[in-house]
């Protein structure tokens, strides 16, 4: 038997797949997509590796050109969500999320997974943004309502939206002055995250533990992960991830070094559509 015969030639979507949550995060260039949920899958990579206006055409095209379900249009709002927080425009997030939500309900019947994803993405989404504007009761709600979806479907592997909501309720605690709290929801996400193929996601949840060790003085741990985060990110291209952990480590004083990596990545943002700040 030949070996063309047994192993599989990877697709498009392959591709994509593992761009966006997979083991190749900072693939360039990424094969083209031809239908909603491909294009999602680009513009989940795209975002990821910080190039905003490309993905937020692929969106465009997937919304406005391409017969989308609701699902995947709702995945889209929460997407587009995602990226105005990631620059503080939390309103705007918000709208997005609303959106989202209102496309496939708070409750009610659930046909596959990635329903049950795009549902949480829209609540851990509407927290974060609850969160960014100091309601925190709105925040935990939000939070609570997710875990409940979540429970209801304990033999699905959901790993992304258990260590999206394990990340927000850390950033809860963080902001509510909780750090022992922030640690344990942080210490909980990588410890689920330990198994996932997702680079991108391991290489986050570091950085959700990095910013909590922070929040209980732990700055010796903070700056270890910090660091392996940035590290990381700069190897692979995650640059919106690698403005972050930069920002993170000026922030426990690092000083000019993390300053320089922190200008460094903001102006390639600018450059690739993302409006984020430098110190």
């Amino acid at each position: 038997m030949h070996l063309a015969d047994t192993e599989r030639v990877p697709t498009a979507v392959d591709v994509l797949q593992s761009a966006a949550f997979g083991a190749n995060p900072g693939l360039w260039p990424l094969p083209s997509a031809h239908d909603p949920t491909s294009m999602w899958l680009r513009a989940i990579a795209l975002g990821g590796q910080g190039r905003y206006a490309l993905g937020r055409a692929e969106l465009d095209t997937l919304e406005n050109t391409l017969p989308a379900g609701r699902t995947v249009l709702s995945l889209a709002g929460s997407t587009r969500a995602s990226w105005s927080r990631q620059i503080g425009d939390h309103r705007t997030a918000e709208r997005f999320d609303g959106l989202a939500i209102a496309l496939v309900g708070v409750t009610g019947g659930v046909e596959c997974p990635l329903l049950v994803e795009a549902r949480c993405d829209a609540l851990t989404g509407l927290a974060a943004d609850a969160l960014g504007s100091g309601r925190f009761a709105l925040s935990s709600a939000f939070l609570d309502r997710c875990s409940s979806t979540l429970a209801q479907y304990p033999s699905w592997d959901l790993w992304r939206p258990q260590l999206r909501l394990r990340w927000v309720m850390a950033e809860l605690a963080m902001f509510s002055g909780d750090g022992p709290a922030a640690v344990r929801h942080a210490l909980d996400a990588r410890e689920r995250a330990t198994d996932i193929v997702s680079l991108r996601h391991r290489v986050k949840t570091d950085l959700v533990a990095a910013a909590a060790y922070s929040s209980v003085g732990d700055l010796d741990g903070a700056r270890a992960l910090a660091y392996s985060v940035l590290d990381a990110c700069s190897e692979i291209g995650l640059l919106p991830l690698r403005w972050a952990s930069a920002m993170l480590a000026y922030g426990i004083g690092e000083g000019s070094a993390a300053e320089k990596v922190v200008a460094e990545s903001a102006a390639l943002l600018g450059r690739r559509g993302g409006d984020v700040i430098a110190v």
